[in-house]
C-alpha cells in the first residue's frame, strides 16, 4: 500500500499562515495530516525561508505538478481571487473564513470546485473550540425562547476584511449551527468614524419564529470576547459552560479534517451539510449587509 501524499503550498504568512506552516511541518503522528507535505509558501513580502519552508513564486505554485493543494491565509479581500486561481490550476483549496466577501462569488467558486472535482474547504475553527463543543452539548434538545450573541473586538480595516457580517461570520456560523436555519428580520449599523467605532445589530427569527439577536461591536481597546444570553423554556444560559483545554490545536484539527476530505474519508452527508451551512451563512451575511446599507426609509 503506497501512502498517498499531497503537496501543499501556503499562501500568505500572517498569523494563520505561520500556524499553517508550523502544523504542516509537525503533523500529528498517525493522523490524516501525515499525508500532507509542505512544498513551500507564497508571500508578497520577501522572506527567503521560514524554518525549513522555502518561498516560491505564485506562478510556480500554480504551475507545479507536485503541489496538489493551496492553504489560503491572505486577507479576506483577496480570498476570492486566490481561490479562483488555484481551482483554475486544478488544485484543491483550503481557505480561512470567510471564503469570499459576496454570496454570488462564494456560490460560483463552489460550483467551480465541483465541476473540477476539487475539494474546497473553508476553515471554521470557531466550531472546533472546546468552549463551543460544550455549548453545543448544553443547548442540544432545548427549546429556545429568545437569545443574544454579543461579540466585541478590536478595530478591523474593512477595506481588507470586508463588511462586519462577513468578517464576523464565525458568530453567524455558531447561531446557525446551534439553532438551525435563520431568517433576517432587520439589521442596522452604527458607525462613529472619528472614534473608529462600529456596532452592527442583527435580528433573526428561527424556523419556530423565535427571536435571536447578533451584535458585532468593534472599537479601540475593546477586549476580544463573546457574551451569550440564550433563554430556553427550561431556563437561561448566560455563561459558557466549563470546557477542558484541547490537546490538539484548532488549526491542526482543521488540517486533519481537510486531509480526511482529500483521502475520501468524509461522508457525502457531512460534506453536503457543511456546504449548505457555509453557503447559507454567506447568503445571510449578504442580506445583512444590504439591510445595513439601505438608505433610511422615509415615510411620507
Amino acid at each position: 500500500q503506497i501512502s498517498k501524499m499531497f503537496g501543499i503550498v501556503v499562501v500568505g504568512v500572517g498569523i494563520a499562515g505561520l500556524a499553517r506552516i508550523r502544523d504542516l511541518m509537525n503533523p500529528m503522528p498517525s493522523s490524516p495530516s501525515e499525508h500532507l507535505k509542505l512544498f513551500g509558501f507564497v508571500s508578497r513580502r520577501s522572506f527567503g525561508n521560514i524554518n525549513e519552508a522555502k518561498q516560491i513564486s505564485l506562478e510556480d505554485a500554480l504551475r507545479n505538478k507536485d503541489i496538489h493543494a493551496a492553504f489560503i491565509s491572505t486577507e479576506n479581500r483577496s480570498h476570492e481571487e486566490t481561490i479562483r486561481m488555484f481551482l483554475e490550476a486544478g488544485k484543491h483549496v483550503l481557505v480561512e473564513y470567510p471564503m469570499a466577501l459576496s454570496a454570488k462569488a462564494a456560490h460560483e467558486l463552489w460550483e467551480m470546485a465541483e465541476q473540477k472535482g476539487k475539494i474546497l474547504h473553508v476553515e471554521h475553527i470557531e466550531l472546533l473550540t472546546e468552549e463551543y463543543k460544550q455549548l453545543k452539548k448544553e443547548v442540544a434538545g432545548k427549546d429556545l425562547v429568545k437569545g443574544t450573541l454579543h461579540f466585541t473586538g478590536h478595530v478591523l480595516d474593512e477595506n481588507k476584511s470586508g463588511f462586519p457580517a462577513f468578517s464576523g461570520i464565525a458568530r453567524l456560523t455558531w447561531l446557525i449551527d446551534l439553532f438551525g436555519d435563520l431568517t433576517v428580520t432587520s439589521a442596522t449599523r452604527e458607525k462613529q468614524k472619528d472614534k473608529n467605532y462600529s456596532r452592527m445589530t442583527v435580528h433573526f427569527q428561527t424556523a419556530n419564529k423565535k427571536p435571536l439577536t447578533w451584535i458585532e461591536e468593534r472599537g479601540p481597546g475593546m477586549r476580544r470576547e463573546k457574551k451569550i444570553n440564550f433563554c430556553f423554556t427550561s431556563g437561561c444560559l448566560e455563561n459558557f459552560p466549563e470546557a477542558p483545554r484541547s490537546s490538539v490545536g484548532l488549526f491542526m484539527q482543521d488540517q486533519n479534517l481537510f486531509a480526511k476530505k482529500l483521502l475520501g474519508q468524509v461522508s457525502e452527508e457531512e460534506l453536503a451539510a457543511e456546504k449548505w451551512r457555509i453557503l447559507r451563512c454567506l447568503d445571510l451575511a449578504e442580506v445583512i449587509q444590504q439591510y445595513c446599507e439601505e438608505p433610511e426609509k422615509i415615510y411620507s
